[in-house]
């Protein structure tokens, strides 16, 4: 994939209905197997938070292979650039290993979006009513972008992130998690380590609990809206914890991907 879009546009590569092509303009390390891509979207017709986009290579010989990516920036307008990806490196994966490890700034890639109009919160629709976000791995980076949205619209509705993550060394985002959270304004964040955890941590490696889903999040009582993305089993397992303790189905939002645990 070394070669992809940038290398046929020179040969007038005609570029799919619905699809656009977009130019890294930067890129910066989220984690040892994490990226966070920047990408100039020229016709980005702007998109809400926990939204999608799909990214597509086209190699010389007109192979092509197209994988979906969470947004992870804050809503953006109409026309606006600094469109935000993050992508993980996956094992023996065909796209995100290119991404992650190959993909220069400058060089051309074609996108589509944005996809998706269930696992949105909109500050100016949604507002008041408290949230509870619940990630597993990557499952991050779409709350990531709710988190900014209220960032950026200055909301101060609550926010509980329960965030579960294999090492600390996975972590994402984690300078800016922190920060959100030493704003005080209402945002909260729980993570728990499901392989290792440090010497200092006060809670041994293990997936998430009833219990601690309990304590970290908000009672079913309040009503809260929910949001659950990770791999299939993580979001499974979370599903069922939330309505077993009461919460109302209808209003928890879930994501999932690939077959992988945390």
């Amino acid at each position: 994939m070394t070669e992809a879009v940038g290398a046929r546009l020179g040969r007038r590569y005609a570029v799919p209905s619905g699809w656009q092509v977009a130019t890294l303009l930067e890129r910066r390390a989220e984690s040892a197997s994490a990226e966070t891509l920047v990408l100039d979207v020229p016709r980005w017709p702007g998109h809400q938070a926990g939204q999608h986009l799909d990214l597509r290579l086209t190699a010389p010989d007109g192979y092509t292979a197209e994988r979906s990516y969470s947004l992870a920036s804050g809503p953006t307008p109409s026309g606006s650039g600094g469109v935000e990806v993050t992508v993980q490196r996956v094992r023996d994966g065909e796209v995100s290993p290119y991404l992650v490890d190959d993909f220069p700034p400058g060089a051309a890639i074609e996108v589509r979006g944005p996809i998706g109009g269930w696992f949105v919160w909109d500050p100016a629709r949604d507002a008041g009513t408290p949230v509870l976000l619940l990630a597993g791995g990557s499952g991050l980076v779409p709350v990531m972008s709710m988190a900014r949205a209220r960032r950026q619209a200055g909301d101060r509705t609550p926010f509980r992130l329960i965030y579960s993550v294999r090492t600390p060394e996975d972590r994402l985002y984690t300078d800016e998690l922190d920060g959100l959270v030493a704003r005080g304004d209402g945002f909260e964040a729980s993570t728990i380590f499901t392989r290792a955890v440090s010497l200092t941590a006060l809670r041994g490696p293990r997936r998430l609990t009833s219990s601690e889903l309990a304590s970290w999040g908000w009672p079913p009582e309040l009503e809260p809206r929910v949001y659950v993305c990770g791999p299939t089993g993580f979001v499974e397992a979370v599903a069922r914890m939330l309505v077993a303790q009461g919460h109302d189905p209808a209003r928890i939002r879930t994501e999932r991907f690939g077959p992988a645990g945390n």
